[in-house]
């Protein structure tokens, strides 16, 4: 089984030196960067499975970064996670609003570390279907072997998590979705949830993605102190 190339992106040597030893010893392959434009120039570059940033990184921030490798046709659907010592609610929610799919507050264990890791390399596998899977609403259409999705004749670029949000809400149409329920199929069992506000925050973009006003939406409805609902 080839392994998956993680790429990280930390200033401090010796939590670097750490955190690549860890990924290193069960398997991964890791590419280290210490500053955000030798991150930047390695994400536009190469391929990997999984990015890893730091917050407050010389040259470039890690924020900038983020957003940056989403605008990047190459690098833009790779799942990130930000690592930071800024641990307030607005601090995550603003690591989030970036691109992150995951924000890890320092100090951390390196088990969690491992289990965040793991959960967003967690992918559908694709191999079992010969031939290509299709979910449709109205006229939203997701192609699950392409991981691509499409509002009428239109092709609408959807990140991982955005996509496997929209993935579960359709197959699940109608029914009213926990918060707990989205972040235990969307992020997995693994995931430890800072929290809940991920789950809001993902489904703020993926409205603006397809809604066709997003302060008033009618595909995604809140139910307020319960969840969400798909009406498609």
């Amino acid at each position: 089984m080839v392994s998956k190339k993680i790429l990280l992106v930390e200033d401090d040597v010796k939590v670097l030196s750490e955190l690549a030893d860890t990924l290193g010893a069960v398997g991964y392959d890791v590419t280290t960067a210490l500053d955000g434009e030798t991150g930047r120039d390695l994400a536009r570059n190469n391929s990997y499975d999984l990015i890893i940033l730091d917050v407050l990184l010389p040259k470039l921030d890690g924020k900038v970064l983020c957003q940056m490798i989403r605008n990047e046709s190459k690098a833009s659907l790779v799942p990130v996670i930000m690592l930071t010592a800024l641990g307030t609610e607005n601090d995550r929610i603003s690591g989030l609003d970036s691109g992150a799919d995951d924000y890890i507050v320092k100090p951390f264990a390196l088990g969690e570390f491992l289990a965040r890791v793991r959960a967003q390399l967690r992918r559908p596998s694709l191999e079992r279907d010969l031939q290509p899977e299709e979910l449709t609403s109205g006229d939203l259409r997701l192609d699950l072997t392409g991981r691509r999705m499409f509002r009428a004749d239109d092709e609408i670029k959807l990140s991982n998590k955005e996509f496997d949000l929209l993935t579960l809400f359709m197959r699940n149409k109608n029914a009213v979705l926990s918060r707990d329920f989205i972040l235990t199929n969307v992020w997995g069992h693994d995931y430890f949830p800072m929290d809940k506000r991920t789950v809001d925050v993902h489904i703020r973009w993926l409205r603006e993605k397809i809604e066709d006003n997003p302060s008033s939406p009618e595909r995604i409805s809140t139910v307020r102190g319960v969840g969400y609902r798909f009406e498609g």
